[in-house]
Protein backbone atom coordinates (compact mmCIF):
# COMPACT_ATOMS: atom_id res chain seq x y z
CA UNK A 1 0.00 0.00 0.00
CA UNK A 2 2.57 2.68 0.95
CA UNK A 3 3.90 1.95 -2.97
CA UNK A 4 0.48 3.35 -3.89
CA UNK A 5 0.72 6.63 -1.81
CA UNK A 6 4.02 7.06 -2.88
CA UNK A 7 2.63 7.11 -6.70
CA UNK A 8 0.04 9.34 -5.85
CA UNK A 9 2.10 11.78 -4.05
CA UNK A 10 4.61 11.89 -6.89
CA UNK A 11 1.80 12.33 -9.54
CA UNK A 12 0.31 14.96 -7.08
CA UNK A 13 3.71 16.66 -7.19
CA UNK A 14 4.14 16.37 -10.81
CA UNK A 15 1.02 17.84 -11.69
CA UNK A 16 1.99 20.91 -9.50
CA UNK A 17 5.23 20.63 -11.05
CA UNK A 18 3.43 20.80 -14.47
CA UNK A 19 1.12 23.63 -13.41
CA UNK A 20 4.20 25.73 -12.89
CA UNK A 21 6.01 24.88 -15.95
CA UNK A 22 2.89 25.87 -18.24
CA UNK A 23 2.56 29.26 -16.25
CA UNK A 24 6.08 30.35 -16.75
CA UNK A 25 5.88 29.31 -20.07
CA UNK A 26 2.36 31.21 -20.58
CA UNK A 27 4.10 34.28 -18.52
CA UNK A 28 6.66 33.96 -21.08
CA UNK A 29 4.61 34.03 -24.13
CA UNK A 30 2.72 36.89 -22.59
CA UNK A 31 5.77 39.18 -22.13
CA UNK A 32 6.84 38.34 -25.59
CA UNK A 33 3.57 38.84 -27.31
CA UNK A 34 3.14 42.09 -25.48
CA UNK A 35 6.61 43.46 -25.63
CA UNK A 36 7.47 43.03 -29.74
CA UNK A 37 3.85 45.07 -30.79
CA UNK A 38 4.41 47.34 -28.32
CA UNK A 39 8.29 48.34 -29.38
CA UNK A 40 6.30 48.21 -33.10
CA UNK A 41 3.78 50.87 -32.25
CA UNK A 42 6.57 53.04 -30.12
CA UNK A 43 8.50 53.12 -32.93
CA UNK A 44 5.45 53.85 -35.89
CA UNK A 45 3.93 56.19 -33.62
CA UNK A 46 7.15 57.92 -31.75
CA UNK A 47 10.02 57.44 -34.03
CA UNK A 48 11.75 55.47 -30.27
CA UNK A 49 11.16 52.65 -28.42
CA UNK A 50 12.31 50.98 -25.60
CA UNK A 51 16.24 50.25 -25.70
CA UNK A 52 16.13 46.93 -24.15
CA UNK A 53 12.91 45.60 -25.63
CA UNK A 54 14.58 43.94 -29.00
CA UNK A 55 17.86 41.94 -26.74
CA UNK A 56 14.72 40.95 -24.37
CA UNK A 57 12.67 39.76 -27.02
CA UNK A 58 15.41 37.93 -28.55
CA UNK A 59 16.08 36.39 -24.69
CA UNK A 60 12.54 35.53 -24.37
CA UNK A 61 12.42 33.76 -27.96
CA UNK A 62 15.54 31.44 -26.47
CA UNK A 63 13.29 30.53 -23.20
CA UNK A 64 9.84 30.04 -24.64
CA UNK A 65 11.64 27.72 -27.11
CA UNK A 66 13.54 25.78 -24.69
CA UNK A 67 10.64 25.85 -21.92
CA UNK A 68 8.26 24.63 -24.56
CA UNK A 69 10.83 21.78 -25.57
CA UNK A 70 10.45 20.73 -22.26
CA UNK A 71 6.81 20.68 -21.81
CA UNK A 72 6.52 18.60 -24.81
CA UNK A 73 9.26 16.38 -23.57
CA UNK A 74 6.84 15.93 -20.60
CA UNK A 75 4.01 13.95 -22.43
CA UNK A 76 6.65 12.72 -25.28
CA UNK A 77 5.38 15.45 -28.09
CA UNK A 78 8.32 16.15 -29.85
CA UNK A 79 8.42 16.11 -33.59
CA UNK A 80 9.06 12.31 -34.29
CA UNK A 81 9.39 10.10 -37.66
CA UNK A 82 7.19 7.10 -36.72
CA UNK A 83 6.79 5.13 -39.38
CA UNK A 84 8.69 2.01 -37.86
CA UNK A 85 6.37 2.14 -35.38
CA UNK A 86 2.99 1.73 -37.74
CA UNK A 87 4.98 -1.13 -39.34
CA UNK A 88 6.08 -3.32 -36.17
CA UNK A 89 4.79 -5.24 -33.13
CA UNK A 90 4.11 -3.67 -29.98
CA UNK A 91 7.14 -5.04 -28.17
CA UNK A 92 9.44 -4.02 -30.75
CA UNK A 93 7.93 -0.72 -31.00
CA UNK A 94 8.73 -0.80 -26.65
CA UNK A 95 12.06 -1.47 -27.71
CA UNK A 96 13.15 1.46 -30.50
CA UNK A 97 11.29 3.90 -27.50
CA UNK A 98 14.09 2.45 -24.97
CA UNK A 99 16.63 3.12 -28.28
CA UNK A 100 15.37 6.31 -29.37
CA UNK A 101 14.68 7.76 -25.18
CA UNK A 102 18.63 6.41 -24.67
CA UNK A 103 19.89 8.59 -27.86
CA UNK A 104 17.69 11.20 -26.12
CA UNK A 105 19.09 11.14 -22.22
CA UNK A 106 22.77 10.95 -23.54
CA UNK A 107 22.42 13.87 -26.24
CA UNK A 108 20.43 15.93 -24.00
CA UNK A 109 22.64 15.45 -20.81
CA UNK A 110 25.75 16.46 -23.54
CA UNK A 111 24.35 19.50 -24.25
CA UNK A 112 23.34 20.52 -20.53
CA UNK A 113 26.54 19.77 -19.51
CA UNK A 114 27.98 21.76 -22.69
CA UNK A 115 26.06 24.05 -21.95
CA UNK A 116 26.81 24.69 -18.06
CA UNK A 117 30.14 25.13 -18.52
CA UNK A 118 29.60 27.70 -21.65
CA UNK A 119 27.21 29.89 -18.78
CA UNK A 120 29.82 29.16 -15.98
CA UNK A 121 32.25 30.80 -18.48
CA UNK A 122 29.90 33.70 -19.15
CA UNK A 123 29.75 34.01 -15.51
CA UNK A 124 33.65 34.02 -14.91
CA UNK A 125 34.48 36.31 -17.26
CA UNK A 126 31.53 38.72 -16.24
CA UNK A 127 29.98 39.06 -20.25
CA UNK A 128 26.75 41.50 -19.68
CA UNK A 129 23.78 40.55 -22.20
CA UNK A 130 22.47 44.52 -22.14
CA UNK A 131 21.13 46.86 -19.38
CA UNK A 132 24.27 45.65 -17.29
CA UNK A 133 22.49 42.25 -16.80
CA UNK A 134 24.95 39.61 -16.67
CA UNK A 135 24.55 36.93 -19.57
CA UNK A 136 24.91 33.95 -18.09
CA UNK A 137 21.69 34.79 -16.11
CA UNK A 138 19.77 34.92 -19.23
CA UNK A 139 21.51 31.77 -20.42
CA UNK A 140 20.97 29.54 -17.40
CA UNK A 141 17.62 28.19 -19.22
CA UNK A 142 19.70 26.53 -21.84
CA UNK A 143 21.85 23.77 -19.20
CA UNK A 144 18.69 23.83 -17.17
CA UNK A 145 15.95 22.61 -20.17
CA UNK A 146 18.26 20.14 -21.38
CA UNK A 147 18.69 18.75 -18.30
CA UNK A 148 15.01 18.85 -17.88
CA UNK A 149 14.35 16.85 -21.02
CA UNK A 150 17.07 14.42 -20.42
CA UNK A 151 15.76 13.49 -16.64
CA UNK A 152 12.00 13.20 -18.54
CA UNK A 153 13.16 10.90 -21.18
CA UNK A 154 15.31 8.94 -18.40
CA UNK A 155 11.92 8.52 -16.48
CA UNK A 156 10.75 7.22 -19.76
CA UNK A 157 13.27 5.21 -20.19
CA UNK A 158 12.61 3.26 -16.87
CA UNK A 159 8.73 3.22 -17.35
CA UNK A 160 9.85 1.21 -21.08
CA UNK A 161 12.00 -1.12 -19.41
CA UNK A 162 9.47 -1.68 -17.01
CA UNK A 163 7.21 -2.48 -19.84
CA UNK A 164 9.08 -4.19 -21.41
CA UNK A 165 10.12 -6.25 -18.37
CA UNK A 166 6.56 -7.28 -17.51
CA UNK A 167 5.18 -7.48 -20.95
CA UNK A 168 2.64 -4.64 -20.91
CA UNK A 169 2.37 -3.47 -24.31
CA UNK A 170 -0.01 -1.28 -26.19
CA UNK A 171 -1.06 -2.57 -29.70
CA UNK A 172 -2.32 0.66 -32.22
CA UNK A 173 -5.71 1.16 -31.29
CA UNK A 174 -4.53 1.60 -27.65
CA UNK A 175 -5.08 -1.29 -26.30
CA UNK A 176 -3.37 -3.30 -23.83
CA UNK A 177 -1.98 -6.64 -25.97
CA UNK A 178 -0.85 -8.65 -22.90
CA UNK A 179 -4.31 -8.33 -21.66
CA UNK A 180 -6.63 -9.97 -24.28
CA UNK A 181 -7.41 -6.66 -26.11
CA UNK A 182 -9.17 -5.01 -23.53
CA UNK A 183 -8.72 -1.14 -23.40
CA UNK A 184 -6.71 0.22 -20.59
Amino acid sequence: MKSRADSSRLQIYLGALHRVEDTFLALLLTAMVVLAPLQILLRNLFDQGIGWADPLIRVLVLWVGLMGAVAAARGDRHISIDAVSRMVSPRTRVGVGLITSSFTVVVCALVAWHSGRFVWDEKTYGSVAFSGIPAWMLEVVIPVAFALIAIRYLLRLRLGLRDLIRGDFEDEEGLDSSQGGEAR
